[in-house]
């Protein structure tokens, strides 16, 4: 389909480090999301009631900041449209890392302590904290690339254990997303992928980097990885267009998205094409993305909520899978760094940021 005209296939499918911080620094950052800005985080309401048999549910992201729940804002939406209030008959525990890959585990913990009913997680580094700090609390992933090669789930059909939720299927997109991005920059004899380190699944040395580099060897596409920590993200954009890189595929990882602006200012001042998994980043100035509707499971994964709390078992949902998948494109991006985007393609994008 490389160079083609025809449309985006909508699959439908049936649902069957950053550097250390100084401890000081670590003691303060921890300080302002679990203990002093809890007033901000957690409404006063929801404190009060601790001990209370009110059902808590604990909601954990990296890419999310207390500022900006990202990927959770169809979640909660969901959850008040579902009759939840926080803070009167359903209370949410907010951990939200902004980058932090290290709080999460810590975050999970603190959890697992307060005996929440129930944790909801955003991506695969949160799912697996999650998993390994308990088996018994029920664990609601929104968007897991492949909970079955991420050893999260049994199967699809009947998870198995306490963690259920919805996959994004984003594993198997790469090399569309290659694809893509080869449509718009013409021959695109090299492109680089962009990855957070401390990912388990997209990593070096991992099965997934074996089975992109294939995918762009079929496409005549030269492809090498450059990871980052949060604070060294223009290093590593500079180093892509350094190695003679024409474009920039970014992971689907939470560090990713909380670090969505300084990316995509970096990218368009080295004139970098991007693509991404997350909508967040074409918002914030990247110039295309193409992944499952994010907002579609997120909303869903409010009603796995509702249907644990009324006593279902997560080892008895079946894991559901997007159906829809969705691209846009951010035209203002593509004048900013010279790329001129085709009529026809603009024309199959689902959306075009202007």
């Amino acid at each position: 389909m490389v160079g083609g005209a025809c449309a985006f296939p909508r699959l439908v499918v049936r649902p069957v480090r950053e550097k250390p911080m100084l401890d000081v620094r670590r003691r303060e950052f921890i300080a302002l999301l679990g203990g002093a800005a809890s007033s901000v985080l957690w409404p006063p309401a929801a404190q009060a009631q601790q001990s209370s048999p009110i059902p808590r549910v604990g909601l954990v992201s990296i890419g999310a900041d207390p500022g900006d729940p990202v990927v959770f804002r169809p979640f909660l939406e969901q959850i008040r449209k579902l009759g939840y209030v926080d803070g009167q008959n359903l209370i949410l525990e907010r951990r939200f890392a902004a980058g932090h890959d290290g709080l999460v585990s810590e975050f999970v913990a603190d959890l697992v302590q307060r005996k929440v009913d129930i944790i909801v997680v955003t991506g695969t580094r949160e799912a697996i904290a999650a998993r390994h700090a308990t088996s018994s609390i029920p664990i609601v992933m929104i968007a897991n690339p492949d909970p079955i090669r991420s050893g999260l789930a049994a199967s699809l059909a009947r998870p198995g254990g306490n963690i259920t939720g919805l996959t994004n299927m984003d594993w198997g997109i790469y090399g569309k997303r290659i694809e893509i991005l080869k449509q718009v920059v013409p021959g695109l004899p090299k492109a680089t992928l962009l990855l957070s380190r401390g990912n388990g699944i997209y990593a070096r040395g991992s099965p997934w980097e074996r089975e992109v580099e294939a995918d762009a060897r079929s496409l005549g596409v030269e492809l090498s990885l450059v990871e980052t920590e949060p604070d060294d993200v223009e290093a590593a954009i500079a180093s892509a267009a350094a190695s003679g890189s024409q474009g920039l595929v970014g992971a689907s990882d939470g560090v990713i998205v909380a670090r969505r602006r300084e990316i995509a200012e970096s990218a368009i001042r080295h004139r970098l094409p991007t693509m991404f998994a997350f909508r967040e980043n074409v918002e914030a100035g990247g110039l295309m993305m193409y992944a499952a509707r994010v907002t579609d499971l997120s909303r869903r994964a409010a009603f796995f909520v509702d249907r644990i709390l009324k006593g279902a078992r997560p080892s008895e949902l079946p894991i559901e899978q997007p159906t829809t998948f969705e691209l846009v494109v951010n035209l203002k991006t593509a004048k900013a760094i010279g790329l001129t985007v085709s009529e026809s393609f603009l024309l199959r994008a689902d959306e075009v940021i202007e």
